[in-house]
């Protein structure tokens, strides 16, 4: 299958359309960015009714404020691991879902990045069609050549994409854009680094080629290689 690409910024998230046999959407943009979606799928090849499917990395309110809007404009369906469902379907953080600081500019992060996000207004609550599981969830039947990847570490239920050509859509499971971080690399904000590494092995494993984060350009996987030593 032939595989086309498009990145959006909406708001502090990058968000991804991936187009093959059919196409699908990674995240769903921060808040109020619904509009910015509208004209930024108008520049692409794709018709929003083309979107049949949209994963949700994480439950982080940068990645699902415009959800919901996106979703019924588009008529997708949502993907979700299950840990992060509860995020999703209420529109709000858990408690069990505020990252740590990695190191000390991701302790600083952790004082200034979710302040700065509580003052955003309240994702509105999104139905989730497909819970996903650990095991993950193969692509092949929405159309997309690879499979969604249970890659716990940002949150206890991040989800990675995984393209049989080796583009990697991370989430938060690495970052690439200031205030977060100056240079690509492993996530400054994590609820546990341990199993973000662990993460990255099972995806380096697996194929991971080029890293397209949530936050930032893409990058080549090798930059986590060396991170992971």
């Amino acid at each position: 299958m032939n595989v086309e690409i498009y990145s959006m910024g909406l708001g502090f998230d990058d968000c991804y359309i991936i187009r093959s046999d059919s196409t699908a959407m990674i995240d769903g943009g921060a808040p109020g960015k619904t509009e910015k979606f509208k004209k930024a799928v108008n520049d692409i090849p794709v018709q929003p009714h083309d979107i049949g499917l949209i994963v949700v990395t994480h439950g982080h309110i940068d990645h699902i404020g415009s959800l919901r809007e996106i979703k019924e404009f588009t008529g997708a369906k949502v993907a979700v691991h299950r840990l992060d469902k509860e995020c999703v379907e209420k529109g709000e953080w858990l408690e069990t879902h505020i990252p740590k600081g990695v190191g000390r500019w991701g302790w600083t992060a952790h004082m200034t990045v979710p302040l700065i996000m509580l003052m955003w207004p309240k994702a509105p609550p999104t139905e989730v069609d497909i819970v996903v599981e650990d095991e993950g969830l193969p692509l092949s039947q929405y159309g997309i050549p690879g499979r969604i990847i249970y890659t716990p570490g940002h949150t206890l239920g991040s989800l990675s994409v995984l393209l049989d050509s080796g583009e990697a859509f991370v989430g938060d499971l690495a970052m690439n854009k200031l205030p977060l971080r100056r240079n690509p690399g492993l996530p400054v904000l994590a609820s546990d680094i341990a199993e973000v590494k662990e993460s990255w092995r099972r995806l380096l494993n697996l194929g991971a080629k080029t890293v397209y984060p949530g936050h930032g350009r893409p990058f080549s996987a090798e930059v986590i290689k060396k991170a992971l030593g």
